[in-house]
């Protein structure tokens, strides 16, 4: 008889855990912070850049408050004007279109792929307009999107391309000739969230944008230091967000265990992979082939005839937490109604939103915990 005793408290992310195994790392970057009292832009800011950058290969990497203003930047940087359309895909994150709506630019909304949660790139031509300006694809849950394709069309149409990396950092896609290239840094810009629950996170908000253009590199930089490339000189419209020092010092000492991170978030996820193979009415997540995953979430698709807030509360009773990214799609939320999102539009979207469930995944999670939920669900569907 295998033993269903309920471990300790089972956690989404287990932050604690995490950093009490790199606890004397961090508070040792911290304490050095603390006695430089350099706290806005200090030292550390650049050293964690430079370390990124090393790590993505990526041109340039430049820091920024958060994810959200990551987004905002970039499209800042490329000059997207009030009326310009932009491609995004309906099963997001708001923050992707917030921003958009905020620049008074025009999100136009394309659906998903059912198995892999990617872009459609087979229906993005039909999407373009001559008010086109440019796509945002978002790696969700921790793998590209299909990229080469993504790339060929926007250069047919000259189109800019954003990659929200904010899911995906450490991913790796490959090109159809070999060529292989980090999460983040095939786009024009790629914008990523240090937000604590992400693969990369820090200890509070942060974000970062990514480009291999220097000319645009250096309009990110100044926009997100108020427009100015010299202190009290403002040569453009910009905004005011940093990298908070504390936690550039945090995010150097954590991207040192990043690959670790990945490894045992895929040791977690193909455990459970292996058994729910055979429930036929659960579709575990499925693997492009041409990027690897970081597996931001692990993300389940229930059959619908699966009662998914049954399911959830049976969970929960027996303390096992589990979230619904998410549970809505964007052109159905009220806030976004005005840009045509009608019931109906993008099915593959809509139908996600009633039926996938994320599990606890993270990088402390210990065997015998992920055997305890693996049992559960198990039971559940007996």
């Amino acid at each position: 008889m295998q033993d269903l005793t309920i471990p300790e408290k089972i956690q989404m992310v287990d932050l604690r855990s995490q950093y009490e195994r790199i606890k004397p790392e961090i508070d040792a970057a911290i304490q050095d912070v603390i006695d430089q009292t350099a706290f806005i832009n200090g030292p550390q800011v650049k050293k964690f850049a430079e370390e990124l950058k090393d790590y993505t290969g990526s041109g340039f990497v430049i820091p920024c408050a958060n994810g959200t203003d990551a987004l905002q930047i970039a499209m800042m940087a490329l000059d997207f004007e009030p009326g310009d359309e932009v491609i995004v895909p309906a099963f997001t994150y708001v923050a992707t279109v917030e921003v958009i709506a905020l620049l008074g630019l025009k999100p136009v909304f394309i659906d998903v792929i059912s198995e892999t949660f990617e872009l459609d790139v087979n229906q993005l031509e039909s999407k373009i307009t001559d008010k086109t300006v440019g796509i945002v694809t978002v790696h969700l849950y921790g793998q590209c999107s299909n990229m080469e394709e993504i790339l060929k069309i926007a250069q047919l149409y000259r189109l800019k391309v954003i990659e929200d990396t904010a899911q995906a950092i450490g991913a790796v896609y490959t090109f159809s000739d070999g060529r292989k290239a980090q999460a983040g840094t095939m786009g024009d810009i790629g914008t990523t969230s240090f937000f604590p629950s992400k693969n990369l996170g820090c200890y509070g908000d942060g974000g970062a944008m990514f480009t291999n253009d220097p000319v645009l590199a250096e309009k990110l930089q100044m926009i997100a230091n108020h427009g100015q490339k010299k202190k009290y000189f403002h040569d453009s419209i910009g905004v005011n967000s940093r990298l908070d020092t504390l936690q550039a010092a945090i995010l150097s000492v954590k991207l040192k265990h990043l690959d670790r991170y990945s490894k045992s978030r895929n040791e977690v996820a193909d455990r459970y992979d292996e058994a729910f193979s055979d429930l036929s009415k659960v579709q575990t997540p499925k693997r492009v082939p041409n990027s690897t995953h970081v597996f931001h979430q692990y993300t389940i698709r229930l059959e619908d005839y699966v009662d998914r807030e049954q399911f959830k509360k049976y969970l929960a009773d027996r303390g096992i937490p589990t979230m619904v990214y998410y549970p809505l799609p964007l052109h159905l939320q009220k806030a976004y109604l005005e840009y045509g999102g009608e019931e109906g539009q993008f099915p593959v979207s809509e139908a996600l939103c009633k039926q996938v469930i994320s599990l606890p995944i993270h990088t402390e999670m210990k065997e015998k915990e992920q055997q305890y939920i693996i049992q559960q669900i198990l039971s559940y569907f007996q």
